[in-house]
Order: C-alpha cells, then sequence, then structure tokens
C-alpha cells in the first residue's frame, strides 16, 4: 500500500534551508563556469535510447513514442550535449565550452541533480582539471582527487594476456598471484613518487602512457591527488585520462577525456546531492 506522504524509493525532494543551499551551491558553481567561458545550455530529459552512455542498459528508464521509436529518460547530459550542440546547433554557434544545472535518471526511480561542463573539440586535460580543483577550493573543501588514465588497464591486459575484466573488477588477490613485479609495485601506485618509480620497471610498451598521466598529475594545481594506473570507471566514453572526486564514500565528481560524435571532447559531472551531504552535512 503506498500512503499520500510517499515519494518513490530514489527520487530527490527538497525544501526549506536545503532547498536554499542547493541553489547558492548551483550559483556558486555556474558563476565559476561563467567565469572560465562556459554557456548554460538545458538538454531535454527525454533522449533516444541508443544515444545513451551508461555501461548497464538495464539502468535506463525506456518507453516507446508515438512513433514506435524507443526513448528513455536522460541517464547521461554528456553525449546529448555534445551531440545537439554539434549536430542540431551546429549552424547557429561556434561555442565549444557548455555547462548544464540538470537531474538524471535512472531504473526503477532514482534521480540525481548534476552541474556539468563539456568542453568540445579541447584536449587538454589539465585545464578541467584545474578548474575542478578551482571550484573544490571555492567550495571550501578538499577531497580526494584520483587520476587515471584508462589506457593503462588495455596495456597491461595485453602485456600480460590476462582478461581485461580482472582488472576492471579489481580483482587483486587473482593479479597477486601472477607473481609479476612491476604490476604488484604498479598496483600500489598512489602518487606522484610511486609512479615515477614504476615507470622505470615497467614493459615498454607501457611507458608512454604513464608518463602521461604522470605529466598531467604535475599540471594539476591541488594538493589531495592520488593517482590509481588501474582503476576503471563505470561511464563508458571515456578512452584516455579521466578522474573522480570522492571523500566519506561519496564520488562528488567524474570527469575526463572521451570522443563523441568524432570530435575528441573533455568535461565532467559534479553530483550536488553528494557535494550537499558534505557542504550541510
Amino acid at each position: 500500500m503506498i500512503f499520500e506522504h510517499e515519494i518513490p524509493k530514489g527520487s530527490r525532494l527538497y525544501f526549506g534551508r536545503l532547498a536554499k543551499a542547493k541553489r547558492k551551491l548551483e550559483n556558486s558553481v555556474c558563476e565559476i563556469l561563467e567565469k572560465n567561458g562556459f554557456e548554460e545550455i538545458l538538454t531535454p530529459n527525454f533522449s533516444y535510447s541508443q544515444h545513451q552512455a551508461i555501461a548497464n542498459e538495464r539502468k535506463l528508464i525506456k518507453f516507446s513514442d508515438e512513433d514506435n521509436e524507443q526513448v528513455s529518460l536522460r541517464a547521461d547530459s554528456t553525449l546529448d550535449v555534445v551531440r545537439i550542440i554539434t549536430k542540431r546547433l551546429g549552424r547557429t554557434t561556434n561555442h565549444r565550452k557548455w555547462f548544464y544545472v540538470q537531474p538524471v535518471f535512472s531504473y526503477p526511480s532514482k534521480e540525481d541533480y548534476q552541474i556539468g561542463c563539456e568542453w568540445i573539440e579541447h584536449g587538454e586535460i589539465s585545464d578541467i582539471l584545474n578548474l575542478t580543483a578551482e571550484i573544490l577550493k571555492s567550495l571550501k573543501i578538499e577531497p580526494i582527487l584520483q587520476i587515471s588514465n584508462i589506457n593503462i588497464l588495455k596495456l597491461v591486459s595485453a602485456e600480460l594476456n590476462i582478461n581485461i575484466d580482472l582488472l576492471k573488477n579489481g580483482e587483486i588477490s587473482e593479479l597477486i598471484k601472477l607473481n609479476c613485479d612491476w604490476l604488484d609495485k604498479l598496483l600500489r601506485v598512489s602518487d606522484i613518487e610511486s609512479l615515477e618509480e614504476v615507470i622505470q620497471i615497467v614493459p615498454n610498451n607501457l611507458k608512454k602512457e604513464l608518463e602521461k598521466l604522470l605529466k598531467k598529475a604535475k599540471e594539476v594545481n591541488y594538493s589531495n591527488i592520488i593517482i590509481a594506473p588501474l582503476y576503471y570507471g563505470s561511464l563508458k566514453y571515456y578512452n584516455d585520462i579521466y578522474y573522480r572526486v570522492i571523500q566519506d564514500n561519496l564520488v562528488i565528481c567524474n570527469g575526463g577525456m572521451y570522443e563523441a560524435e568524432g570530435i575528441s571532447s573533455l568535461g565532467f559531472a559534479l553530483y550536488t546531492d553528494n557535494l550537499l551531504k558534505i557542504t550541510e552535512g
């Protein structure tokens, strides 16, 4: 039995103090994004499912429209923004820096508010990393900024002839059984110093991507950085260096480099609900 006061599990309700704090947080971040040359875009809540980008399509809330085309509630904003800017608005704007403040939805009834930005046709990941750091500092918080490189997993898998799922799933005990000295040390990398050390002993075909990760980590003006060469994220479109921000087991932000519509771009999404848990308690 469902009572009149109940709301679906996973949905969001803000009122009073928290509603005011949410608006203040969004406005504060938007001011920084606008100062850095980003313009706002609001994309439709509905999207054709083939354009969605989440790894587990079972999480899509799907239905058919009047033309029997499959439509879903927006599960991710990134590829929608890039697709709309390049395919629908391409003739009306040359602007390449966009931000959004809007929720995403997943099955069965989960909604998450996000503040995100996309820098289309831009490949310097340190720019977006430093923008993320600027926002965190403005909020007077210093959570962990974890930086990774998806290409390293692929190269390690090929070098050792192992199933990449062992790396994706973080099955450390199985990886240790391989008795590979350089892999053991790579698994333990957490900072610039340990990354510099492991670069000296890994096979040559891993060095380039590890050196890229090292270079970009050094370019970030932020003190609480963890380097995780073998971390695997859940969003399937990141194809190079990517990162997440975490505190108290909460993911505050995901960001990185990706390719969409044949265009290399980068961006991030801040998770407003989790940010409020940290800033407002």
